[in-house]
């Protein structure tokens, strides 16, 4: 494949997109498998407004399992590959994940649409954001503002506050890269619109989303970390043969 004359001179800025199957290789399970159920929860039950005031005790107890799993994580190559390329690259990562494994593995430029499992917010707040300490948030703890904490994470039916600043990045983009992702959850699967047109578009995923098989996309039908690093190797070459 050669894409030699489709990327520019200069690199000035590759927008990395990456979803659930970014970090299933670390051993985050993917937010919707074939039998409808995220770790033995039905999603509806635990991501939704209405079930945070419905049941707010299975629903503080499902991010607490899913912080405890993410403490006992690690990065993936895939991370670590992403990471390295900001040496090279005006490298910026939009993600879909609640986890923070890019930021672990050394990435600095990481915009969180979903979220950010490692915080809570006040559930009357959605400014008032706190750094938890562990993988707890006991029951029934309140905020400054006397309202009950919430997981940092943004459910079914809530705006996602990201979303514009995503957008720009986007826009701005001279390479675009989507790693794990089906493009079937929105507003997060409406970015790759707003794209420029003929720019490269490289899509890494071991089952190439519909939405992304499209002239001028490059598909790597790979898991991440086999697909960062052969995205490394393209676009290093690409670079030395200008």
């Amino acid at each position: 494949m050669n894409t030699d004359n489709n990327i520019p001179a200069t690199l000035p800025k590759l927008v990395i997109l990456t979803g659930a199957g970014m970090s299933a290789e670390s051993g985050i399970k993917t937010f919707r498998d074939s039998d409808g159920l995220w770790e033995n929860y039905r999603i509806e039950d635990v991501c939704t407004p209405e079930a945070l005031e419905r049941n707010p005790e299975m629903v503080n107890q499902f991010y607490n399992e899913r912080r405890k799993q993410l403490y006992e994580a690690q990065p993936n190559a895939g991370h670590w590959g992403l990471a390295e390329l900001e040496k090279y690259f005006d490298m910026h990562i939009i993600t879909q994940n609640i986890d923070d494994l890019h930021e672990r593995a050394g990435s600095r430029r990481v915009l969180h649409l979903h979220g950010e499992l490692k915080k809570v917010r006040s559930s009357r707040n959605p400014d008032a954001i706190y750094d938890l300490e562990g993988w707890e948030l006991k029951p029934g703890t309140r905020c400054e503002d006397g309202s009950l904490m919430r997981p940092h994470v943004v459910f079914f039916g809530e705006a996602v506050p990201n979303i514009e600043p995503a957008t720009e990045l986007v826009r701005e983009a001279d390479i675009l890269v989507i790693i794990g992702t089906s493009l079937a959850v929105y507003p997060a699967a409406s970015l790759l619109h707003y794209a420029s047109e003929g720019i490269p578009v490289f899509v890494i995923d071991p089952h190439i989303p519909r939405e992304a098989r499209r002239s001028g996309f490059y598909p790597i039908e790979k898991g991440a970390s086999e697909g960062v690093a052969e995205l490394k190797k393209i676009l290093l070459e690409a670079t030395q043969h200008e």
